[in-house]
């Protein structure tokens, strides 16, 4: 795409998204409301029943269709079994994945509720109880098409967008890459065996579970893929003392083995799998910096300072991954 050409989102305007849901026999008496998302483009709409949806447009050239129907595919096993997920919406032919304009969408009941609170024991236990239910189902069966969770592949691939990017120094870029190999070592060390991997949502951060008092349902699983199950567990542990930390954990566990057991040697892996999500996070910043709305949402990352940043952070993952937190 040239610097002249449109990024394809930039023509994704109200109407379309308005024209390309009623094309599947909805009528949409009102505009659709922008939700907070960069990857994809998602919109909150109601119909002339006043029923509430998520109309989510994929990014173009990110994922296949193979792809997001395996995902779809899961959240169907999912709903049948009645886990609380967003399912996503069946046309008469049962189809989930629908094009218009050379954008592929779908559309999700919409989920209601707010994030859960991480201090809350409840919440804690019944998060915990839910990502079970999800992983009893997710170990039924592997995804053929969705991302694997390979660290040296996975790290190599992030070092190499963020070195094409034109942001760091050449000392920035020596610091990085020495940091990066140091990482790659660790986490060959730190490495989990193959059997470990299994289907899982792949980004259980708070705004992807919504609801009320104690009950919650798990939405958004654009990032499916296959990993440990540690994954989908270790970004609820947020406390940072080891008295709460541990707290934390015995919740989350608790309700977890409400539907299956877990391997608690997996907790061995959060430094790695947190090392894993730093060194993408900025790569995927730097992936997506030709997408207008990542320039305006994240414009310090055009600064030296957020580099040299990134840099210590991954510095202090070297030594957790050396000594991980609280595990004795």
């Amino acid at each position: 795409m040239s610097a002249a050409s449109p990024h394809p989102f930039e023509t994704l305007t109200p109407q379309r998204v308005v024209e390309a849901v009623e094309s599947q026999g909805f009528w949409l008496p009102g505009e659709p409301f922008a939700l907070n998302s960069y990857e994809n483009r998602v919109y909150a709409l109601s119909d002339d029943e006043r029923q509430r949806w998520v109309a989510k447009f994929y990014r173009p050239e990110r994922l296949s269709t193979a792809q997001i129907l395996e995902e779809h595919a899961f959240l169907g096993e999912l709903a049948a079994a009645e886990v609380a997920i967003g399912a996503p919406w069946q046309n008469a032919q049962g189809e989930t994945l629908f094009e218009a304009e050379g954008f592929r969408f779908a559309l999700f009941a919409h989920v209601p509720g707010q994030a859960p609170e991480l201090d809350n024991p409840a919440h804690l236990f019944a998060l915990g109880q839910l990502i079970g239910q999800v992983h009893a189902i997710g170990r039924r069966h592997t995804f053929q098409h969705r991302p694997v969770f390979e660290p040296r592949r996975l790290v190599e691939e992030s070092r190499e967008r963020v070195l094409a990017a034109p942001w760091m120094s050449a000392r920035q870029q020596s610091a990085y890459t020495s940091v990066t190999d140091a990482l790659l070592t660790l986490l060959a060390e730190h490495a989990w065996p193959h059997q470990a991997l299994q289907r899982v949502h792949g980004d259980c951060h708070l705004g992807n579970m919504l609801g009320r008092d104690d009950h919650f349902a798990l939405v958004d699983f654009d990032d499916c893929a296959m990993a440990p199950a540690v994954q989908d567990l270790w970004m609820l542990l947020t406390a940072q003392s080891p008295e709460e930390w541990q707290m934390q954990l015995s919740e989350v566990i608790e309700g977890y083995e409400e539907s299956l057991d877990f391997d608690r040697r997996q907790l061995e892996w959060i430094e790695a799998l947190r090392t894993l999500r730093l060194v993408r996070h900025s790569a995927w910043l730097a992936n997506r910096w030709q997408d207008p709305a990542f320039p305006r949402a994240f414009p310090y990352v055009a600064d030296s300072g957020y580099w040299d940043q990134h840099i210590r952070t991954l510095e202090q993952q070297r030594v957790a991954l050396d000594s991980p937190r609280w595990l004795a």
